[in-house]
């Protein structure tokens, strides 16, 4: 659980650009860039929301995202 919330948040951070926030986030530089466009696409109203609020947009919107993004997802058991 706790992985999938740093990976949630890791979505906001490389989406938004933020370097101070990027300070406080977790997640590979590739799970960041895998996801960064589809959190910017889809999830931009929530961007600045809590990490579970951004998991759940993307998987609200699972079936756009990018295979990319769909596969860091899946890799955490989401």
């Amino acid at each position: 659980m706790l992985r999938t919330i740093a990976i949630a948040t890791l979505f906001a951070s490389a989406a938004t650009g933020a370097l101070a926030q990027a300070s406080n986030r977790s997640g590979t530089a590739q799970e960041q860039k895998a996801c960064s466009k589809d959190v910017s696409r889809y999830c931009r109203t929530v961007m600045n929301e809590a990490d579970l609020v951004i998991l759940s947009c993307l998987q609200q919107h699972r079936a756009k995202i990018s295979k990319a993004c769909d596969a860091v997802l899946a890799s955490h058991g989401q």
